[in-house]
């Protein structure tokens, strides 16, 4: 029994000794502990699905796309981009986004004209007969020919003259006694340009002349023969057409969306297409105050001399042309194209920051000055020295769309729209910027929708041949696009597009197997999704489609014209992975 006490106190004894302890050890930690849950309790607690990381709510529940469970989003993914969108290097790396440090430089732009040597329209004279008459001889029979003046040109016989001089002759018989009646008589040759030492060799030969020489007036070259031989002229009826070649016109179609920047007396250097290696260099000496009504240009004269002849009428010349630049302001901030995104109405950049030791990316909208070819003034929006992005915009912009924040399609930052339910789990997204173009520029877009639409199903068909071979069909299908009715405005947009698409349609014609296919087809699918969003290409309804596991777990989007799931990303080993994220109609 002693035996038995003795074990019981021994074992509370432990007990209490353990209680001790632990108290004091780790008797300050419930105070820490309660500080730390009270200072978490004062953050602000953001929720994210671990597959759809673009939902955020500020409490616990069930993710609206996928229905599994929301989980605490840790601080440091948060940073402070409740505004912005953030991205690891590696994921900018990834998205192949560039950037720059805006700065200030000359706003003088290159502007290039195309044009054509033309003759000098004052150079330019009429060859004309002062004898009516059935022309007898041709003495130059072909356009080209040079002609010095005095050269005989033809021969024309005129029954006329022939009638003149017969009454000169008779008027000579009697001109002791009627003077006057002689010469009226001389006077009538005079008056068809017939010299008095002819008129004196007709007197002295006392017979008329049959045939009567017509002389070039002017020196130069034949540009056009009016007559043939046998032919009956009238005083005054152009024979020949003769230009002066010794100065020519280089004539420079300027379009509507330049006059502004060119100016009469700006220097401007200049090649001829047949005469490669060389470079003329000559100034603008007059802007035709007209535009042409159906090719909306202008037109700018550049006068050069060629007293050798090498430059020959309607040869074609490319030329350059530096504008813009003003004294008062040499220097202005500018942007290249490239970092642009137009909707319409506004133009957008994203400027890039740093947030606990992350890239953070803000749309920023800017007003836009002149076009400067490759690049815009920006007359405000940035400041010198900000760091905008470059390439990668429409990436950056689509997921920050994804993510619920303000974007270019949607300007105003709302919560995740899952948008309105149909009823078989797809869903219709509204909120983006519409262009209403014609049905004819939208037929000449669907070719390019079709184009990817067919890369799309050689992704899907694990078929890395077939969709090197579809990529250079869409790569064709842009390059050969005209849309001549779209405006400037609208063409601007276009032309952001058009850059992006082409970019990663070269990259996924270079891509040496089907990986880095699919890699470079997701920048492909978010440019060409803005592109049907804008241009309102749905016909009869396109899918937005999405797969949470492409893109390394980041999920990426694609366009199909059927809501049946075939992945483009995984193609056989995971074809039914994704779901309908947005029907477009």
């Amino acid at each position: 029994m002693k035996t038995e006490t003795k074990k019981y106190l021994k074992w509370v004894g432990i007990l209490v000794l353990g209680i001790f302890l632990g108290w004091v050890i780790f008797g300050g930690y419930s105070d820490d502990h309660a500080e730390h849950s009270d200072v978490a309790a004062g953050q602000e607690q953001v929720w994210t699905c671990s597959m759809h990381p673009q939902i955020r709510q500020e409490e616990p529940g069930d993710c609206p796309i996928c229905g599994m469970d929301l989980i605490p989003l840790e601080a440091d993914e948060m940073g402070d981009a409740t505004t912005g969108y953030s991205m690891s290097e590696n994921a900018m790396r990834l998205a192949n986004v560039e950037t720059m440090i805006v700065g200030s430089r000359s706003a003088n732009r290159e502007i290039r004209l195309n044009g054509k040597v033309q003759i000098d329209e004052r150079n330019s004279y009429s060859q004309s007969t002062h004898i009516p008459g059935r022309i007898e001889r041709l003495n130059i029979n072909f356009t080209g020919e040079r002609v010095q003046r005095g050269q005989t040109l033809a021969t024309v016989y005129s029954p006329e003259m022939v009638t003149a001089q017969e009454e000169l002759l008779q008027a000579a018989r009697i001109r002791e006694s009627q003077p006057e009646l002689f010469q009226a008589a001389r006077e009538k040759l005079r008056n068809w340009r017939i010299g008095d030492a002819q008129i004196d060799r007709i007197l002295s030969n006392n017979t008329p002349i049959q045939r009567f020489p017509i002389t070039a007036d002017v020196a130069g070259v034949v540009t056009e023969k009016m007559v043939n031989l046998g032919d009956y002229v009238e005083r005054g009826m152009p024979l020949y057409q003769i230009a002066d070649l010794s100065r020519v016109w280089v004539l420079f179609d300027l379009y509507e969306s330049d006059l502004a920047a060119v100016r009469e007396g700006d220097e401007i250097e200049f090649r001829i297409n047949s005469l490669p290696g060389e470079t003329f260099e000559g100034s603008i000496s007059f802007i035709d105050p007209l535009l042409g009504g159906q090719t909306r240009v202008a037109t700018a004269r550049v006068e050069v001399e060629n007293k050798a002849g090498r430059l020959k009428p309607e040869m074609f010349a490319t030329g350059i042309v530096e504008a813009g630049g003003t004294v008062e302001s040499p220097q202005q901030l500018t942007i290249p194209n490239s970092a642009v995104l137009w909707t319409g109405k506004r133009s957008v950049v994203y400027v890039k920051e740093q947030a606990n030791g992350r890239a953070v990316f803000n749309m920023r909208e800017v007003t836009l000055g002149n076009s400067l070819g490759n690049s815009y003034v920006v007359l405000d929006g940035l400041e010198e020295g900000e760091e905008i992005v470059t390439n990668g915009t429409f990436t950056i912009d689509a997921a920050v769309q994804l993510s619920g924040r303000a974007s270019m399609m949607n300007p105003e930052q709302a919560p995740m729209s899952t948008g309105h339910d149909h009823g078989d789990g797809t869903r219709v997204m509204e909120d983006h910027v519409e262009v209403e173009v014609g049905e004819p520029v939208k037929n000449e877009l669907r070719k390019v929708l079709n184009k990817y639409l067919e890369l799309k199903d050689a992704l899907v068909s694990d078929n890395s041949a077939l969709a090197g071979e579809k990529a250079k069909e869409l790569e064709k299908s842009l390059s050969t696009l005209t849309l001549p009715s779209l405006s400037t405005e609208e063409k601007k947009i276009y032309d952001s597009f058009h850059k992006e698409m082409t970019t990663a349609v070269k990259k996924i014609i270079g891509a040496g197997n089907i990986e880095a296919q699919r890699e470079h087809f997701i920048e492909l699918s978010t440019t060409t999704i803005g592109l049907v969003k804008t241009f309102q290409l749905s016909g009869d309804g396109l899918y937005v489609q999405r797969c949470p596991m492409a893109n390394s777990d980041r999920g990426a989007n694609w366009l199909s014209r059927s809501n049946e799931i075939r992945n483009p990303y995984f193609g056989s080993s995971m074809l039914t992975c994704g779901e309908v994220i947005e029907t477009i109609n």
